[in-house]
């Protein structure tokens, strides 16, 4: 075990840095360091399914760490995406390969349908990885792959019971199916009960016990102990999950998202990240050791169709997916590209259609090359993609904090853009000592060419806080421009650093919200008040005099800072949300004409006046 450990490392060691260095990213990296040391090339290591095994479970961490970073609200905004988008890619799919493969292959339906609905499922873990190594998962294109990627997490669910209705029965699919699960022994609609139930006990687990049994662990500041119970927890889901045959990833990220507003998850995310990235590493070089090479020389025309054939035609229905949702060209494009390939889960679902005699194992090692192939040539088209769409090209390596930061006893600033500028030329104009950090490495090293001192690093990390003078600075003003970013900001400061005052620059309204229910001392919305002068300029050229406009702005600001605050409560919330955006809509309507009629009315009593 040791000796293998030993060249599972070397070969990452040496793999993944080359990859970085060509800008092929990591995945890749790990994909043909399992090609080299596998049984077909240096032959260093023998059959990876029983690792792959164990590193699948970096895919189950990987979606609890998803699940941590999105809200309840946030994730029933991502709904539609979820059931339509998703919903749409899987069935559009697998059927047009289940009428393919019925067309050109000797294959009844039953067993096409089975190849159809295993290759219809992505990568969950390279695409997640992908996106995440070059930027892209909080973009609309990373937000809508990861939608997709969620349903079809759901849909291995219904597969897999499917698989012994496609089976041919000439095999024993009973031998499989009791003992594999709790639920599969089951009637239908009882597997339904377990299956909710299952996924209640893991909500409110996650709600009620979790929580105050982590608060209990921190109290003993004992951090490998907090660790464990982190790494608990996920085992525990994993087991769960799996005894009553539903999908360990699902529960994760179940989990994960129940544990959102919990205020010890970012050390969470920081405890369970490396053990995430080491074995989804280890799960790629597995991936890439399993390639059969036997088989690929045995059919080599074949399987290239195949291939081309696959991620040309989930790439196509992808792209008709992305402009019926109106995701635009060149979003569309990188949707389509990221989410082309086969996935882990058909692995799975091969697997159990071959022990339930859906097909047989000849066509199992084909389908098994052929999915791995796919994964193989995924990172590659999003590197095709940054080459002809990114502005650079390539992902360069950001440099590390800073080390020697000075620290303030007034003024931290966090971001150091356009609008961190004006907040710190106006303070340093007034004598104001500050401290400036900004995590863009570009950002830092234009600002010091005009002379003035920033330091690189995540405000987000107390360590760097306490550093840049947490614990004696009278305020710290987050004006970085990404609302999640803020966000982990603001909590960091606010649970290690409690004396310090937070004012923030809220990017949208959903931002501001999210910082009035953090409690935050004060915010300002970046381009509200520069949007309401020019509206108030707008309304002077329209004709209206230059009192009335400028007093129809102060009425207009006065009214939206006071639904603000009401409206936040309700955020959340689509129906009660949109009654109160339209009825807001209707009072300041009638706020701003009952001003004008008694602005009028004055006016006329006025002129009456000097008049007599």
């Amino acid at each position: 075990m040791l000796q293998n450990a030993l060249i599972y490392l070397c070969a990452a060691i040496i793999a993944v840095p080359i990859a970085k260095r060509l800008g092929l990213g990591s995945v890749l990296g790990y994909l043909f360091a399992g090609v080299i040391i596998g049984p077909y090339a240096l032959s260093l290591v023998g059959d990876q399914t029983d690792v792959m095994h164990v590193a699948e479970f970096g895919i189950i961490m990987m979606l609890f760490l998803i699940g941590l970073e999105l809200q309840p609200a946030r994730l029933w905004a991502l709904r539609r995406p979820i059931l339509g988008l998703g919903g749409l890619q899987v069935v559009l799919t697998a059927a047009l390969l289940t009428l393919i493969i019925v067309a050109v292959s000797d294959l009844a339906w039953k067993p096409a349908l089975a190849i159809g609905l295993a290759l219809a499922l992505s990568s969950t873990a390279i695409v997640l990885q992908s996106l995440t190594e070059r930027g892209l998962l909080k973009t609309p294109a990373g937000s809508n792959s990861f939608s997709v990627l969620l349903f079809q997490d759901i849909a291995i669910i219904p597969i897999l019971a499917l698989l012994p209705l496609l089976s041919s029965g000439s095999g024993s699919p009973d031998a499989v199916t009791p003992d594999a699960n709790f639920i599969a022994s089951l009637s239908a609609p009882m597997q339904v009960l377990v299956s909710i139930a299952t996924i209640a006990v893991v909500i409110l687990a996650g709600r009620f016990l979790a929580a105050p049994v982590f608060r209990l662990l921190a109290e003993t500041d004992t951090r490998e102990i907090f660790t464990a119970f982190a790494l608990l927890i996920v085992v525990a889901i994993t087991v769960l999950m799996q005894a009553v045959g539903l999908s360990p990833a699902l529960g994760a990220f179940i989990a994960g998202v129940v544990l959102a507003d919990c205020e010890y998850r970012h050390e969470i995310e920081v405890d369970i990240e490396p053990f995430k990235g080491l074995l989804l590493g280890l799960f790629f070089i597995t991936v890439g050791a399993s390639v059969n090479f036997d088989v690929l020389l045995d059919k080599p025309i074949v399987i290239a169709l195949a291939v081309v054939g696959l991620i040309t035609l989930k790439a196509s229905v992808l792209m008709f997916l992305a402009l019926i949702f109106k995701m635009g060209v060149k979003r569309g494009l990188l949707f389509s590209l990221a989410l082309a390939q086969g996935g882990e889960f058909a692995f799975v679902i091969v697997s159990a259609a071959g022990e339930m005699t859906v097909f047989s194992d000849e066509v199992g090692q084909l389908i098994t090359v052929i999915v791995a192939l796919s994964m193989l040539v995924s990172p590659l088209l999003l590197v095709a993609y940054e080459v002809f769409f990114s502005r650079t090209g390539q992902n360069k390596p950001e440099p590390e904090a800073d080390a020697d930061i000075a620290p303030t006893d007034h003024v931290i600033i966090a971001g150091y853009g356009r609008f961190g500028q004006i907040v710190g030329r106006l303070l340093s104009a007034q004598g104001y000592r500050m401290t400036i950090l900004d995590h863009s490495p570009g950002q830092v090293e234009l600002v010091r060419r005009f002379g003035n001192q920033v330091y690189y690093g995540d405000a987000s990390r107390a360590d760097l806080l306490r550093a840049a003078g947490g614990d004696e600075a009278a305020i710290l003003v987050v004006a970085v421009d990404e609302p999640d970013r803020a966000m982990r900001i603001v909590t960091t400061a606010q649970k290690h650093f409690p004396n310090l005052k937070i004012l923030v620059r809220a990017i949208d309204r959903r931002h501001a919200y999210q910082l009035i229910a953090a409690d935050v001392a004060g915010l300002r919305r970046e381009t509200f008040h520069s949007a309401l002068m020019l509206g108030v300029d707008a309304l002077k050229a329209l004709g209206q005099p230059e009192q009335a406009a400028e007093r129809a702005g102060q009425l207009f600001e006065e009214h939206d800072e006071k639904s603000l605050r009401k409206l936040a409560k309700l955020w959340g919330d689509d129906k009660s949300y949109g009654r109160a955006i339209r009825k807001n809509l209707d009072e300041l309507r009638r706020v701003l004409q009952d001003d004008a009629g008694t602005t009028q009315a004055e006016d006329v009593a006025f002129n009456d006046k000097h008049k007599r």
